[in-house]
């Protein structure tokens, strides 16, 4: 190219500095060039060169626009920019350029106006800088944002937002809108404590909900949370701390989820389990209910025949002994048959205990028999030092049951039942579990009945699997047996032949050092000379004139209390006169457990011991660390309480 005329008067160049130049041309990540008062290019360094393409004897001379786009120059920028240098004493800007070789980078452009000694314009010095990779990564960036943005906006079955380091919400995704019914407008900036409840707001939740999560790095829980209208929904609750670079707190991101329908769906399932689990706890209650009656009638003949003959007048001693010892021990008989079917029958779950096996298969005998019937002859087979288990006594008696009445079923014209337990160091895999190593208590329960076949056999433990007809059975039986077996760290294992019977046995993990544990009062061995104060509340009439009767026989001074109530004011009235309160657990108004634990409070050196032969608060609440005589009780339990006998109830 040709230079246009008069050009050269006005070049501009480095006035000889030689070092000046040098330093210039060294640097090569920007290109530092000199333009002459109209535009054109007096000189050139090696870092224009390198990332614009043109050499110092191909460029100078040039004007600068050549740098220029077509659409830039064709708006005047060039001129524009130069103007802007002149008059304001700085063109700054960022845009497309253009190499020798026709390609086009993004370039951060300043120019900056030169003048001489007078002041007088006489050029522009020129630095540009390539920042083609910066401006790339930051449109990467800004999409990246962007497409996080909408995957964040998208989502609307989780409330996504954040939280400064105060708690207060800094933005607000659509589903956060439709979960807890705010829009962004609405809550950005408020507290994110609006969304708690008031009580979980005054026991300072949502501060300690921040502070776990800084301390153990997330807080994550499962609550209730308030939407804008006020109603309550189930919500799953994640937060998380959001860290700089430099290890400095951003704030919180906070993840939440509506359960409401979930955990409604649960509840529903739950209440349905626990429903026929209780109507299957009682559809075997109900079928005991008829042998029961009969024994019970059994039992009443022999105590109502012996008190009839004990009145006769004529009656001689040795009679007289033998008719008392029948009473008494057909009475004894009496409370162990309630007691088993009043555990049989409880709703609500036991804590484990350890318990001999042997013993407590014996002590099954009677409702066993009653159970199955007279068509049905029982055997034991139980050796006497199989040990003892760490499980739920009741859940263990209501699992045996299950079996035998399962055994029954198949035996519908009779049969033998054998009920067997040993000790074992495994128990075999069955085909669906693992094998279980260690030392067990088998105990099985055998009929020679119809047997089960194949198909049936591979879902007999399924909940609500039955073969039985509409209105015989729910299913749930076996299903219990197994899921006890299992809860228990054991399992339970099935063997059937069709037509020959079957035999389910149930393994449950062997304790060492157990000792045999009792609740009963134990008989003091010798009755203490002592006469004690004792208020005595029962509200039956009958139990507590006997017990006042028994009490006084023993020597005992007893005022008679026939309600909490009542026992509280007397206790108020006559402070200090009382060396025992002796109460029944189950009265109108008060009940024991509340009378006995407002006597601890006011009077707490004053003993409480409760009675009852069965109660819900007692099977549900335990009795409160209060000692408990059990009814029926004896002249020897009450002798117990009085010398201070009564065990803890466990």
């Amino acid at each position: 190219m040709s230079s246009p005329p008069g050009r050269q008067d006005q070049v501009i160049g480095f006035g000889g500095d030689r070092r000046f130049e040098l330093l210039v041309n060294a640097v090569t990540d920007y290109a530092i060039y000199l333009l002459d008062i109209n535009g054109y290019v007096a000189s050139w360094n090696r870092g224009a060169q390198r990332f614009k393409g043109y050499t110092a004897d191909e460029i100078i001379g040039q004007h600068f626009s050549v740098f220029y786009t077509p659409e830039d120059r064709a708006t005047g920028l060039p001129a524009t920019a130069l103007r802007t240098a002149a008059e304001e004493g700085k063109f700054e800007q960022e845009g497309w350029r253009v190499r020798k070789d026709g390609t086009r980078f993004w370039t951060s452009v300043v120019i900056d106006p030169v003048l001489d000694v007078d002041g007088q314009l006489i050029g522009y010095a020129k630095i540009t800088r390539d920042i083609t990779d910066k401006r790339e990564a930051a449109l990467a960036l800004r999409q990246s944002e962007q497409r996080f943005r909408m995957l964040v906006q998208g989502v609307r079955d989780y409330a996504i937002y954040m939280l400064d380091p105060e708690g207060l919400v800094s933005n607000w995704n659509a589903g956060a809108s439709l979960i807890k019914g705010y829009t962004a407008d609405e809550v950005v900036g408020t507290h994110f404590s609006r969304f708690y409840t008031e009580e979980d707001r005054a026991a300072g939740e949502p501060a300690r909900a921040l502070q776990t999560a800084l301390t153990k790095g997330k807080y994550e829980t499962e609550s209730w949370r308030l939407r804008k209208d006020g109603t309550r929904f189930r919500a799953s609750v994640l937060i998380d701390p959001i860290y700089n670079d430099d290890g400095s707190l951003v704030g919180f991101a906070k993840v939440t989820r509506d359960l409401t329908e979930r955990w409604k769906a649960q509840q529903e399932v739950q209440a349905t389990r626990e429903a026929l689990a209780q109507a299957q706890k009682m559809e075997a209650v109900g079928r005991l209910t008829g042998g029961v009656a009969h024994d019970f009638n059994n039992l009443l003949t022999v105590i109502r025949a012996s008190a009839d003959l004990l009145a006769r007048p004529d009656l001689g001693e040795e009679k007289r002994q033998r008719y008392i010892q029948a009473i008494s021990e057909t009475a004894e008989r009496a409370a162990q048959l309630t007691g088993q079917l009043l555990a049989f029958a409880r709703r609500q779950p036991l804590k484990p205990e350890k318990f001999e096996i042997a013993g407590r298969l014996h002590g099954m005998g009677q409702i066993i028999r009653t159970t199955l019937g007279s068509p049905v002859a029982v055997e034991y087979v139980v050796e006497t030092d199989v040990g003892a288990v760490d499980a739920d006594p009741n859940q263990f008696e209501t699992a045996i049951l299950n079996m035998v009445i399962n055994a029954r079923d198949a035996m519908p014209t009779g049969g033998t039942l054998r009920i067997g337990a040993k000790q074992v160091d495994a128990v075999p895999a069955l085909r669906r579990h693992a094998a279980v190593r260690g030392s067990f208590v088998a105990v099985w329960v055998e009929d020679n009945g119809t047997g089960i076949d194949e198909d049936t056999l591979s879902r007999i433990f399924e909940p609500f699997f039955t073969t039985k007809e509409i209105n015989k059975g729910t299913g749930l039986g076996l299903s219990q047996v197994y899921g006890f077996a299992k809860q228990s760290g054991g399992d339970i294992a099935v063997e059937s032949t069709v037509g020959q019977g079957s035999r389910f046995t149930l393994y449950l993990p062997r304790c060492d050092g157990f000792e045999q544990a009792t609740n009963m009062v134990t008989a003091a061995p010798e009755v203490a000379a002592v006469r004690r104060s004792v208020l005595l509340v029962e509200d039956n009439e009958a139990v507590g004139g006997f017990a006042r009767s028994l009490l006084e026989e023993l020597g005992q001074q007893v005022t008679w209390a026939t309600g909490g109530e009542e026992a509280l004011r007397i206790l108020d009235e006559r402070r200090g006169a009382f060396d025992l309160v002796f109460s029944d657990v189950v009265m109108p108004g008060i009940n024991g457990i509340d009378m006995a634990q407002e006597v601890r409070r006011r009077w707490p050196d004053l003993p409480v011991v409760l009675t009852s032969g069965y109660s819900h608060v007692l099977a549900e609440e335990g009795s409160h660390g209060f000692d408990l005589l059990q009814k029926p009780y004896t002249v020897d339990g009450l002798l117990g309480v009085l010398h201070g006998k009564v065990p803890e109830m466990k």
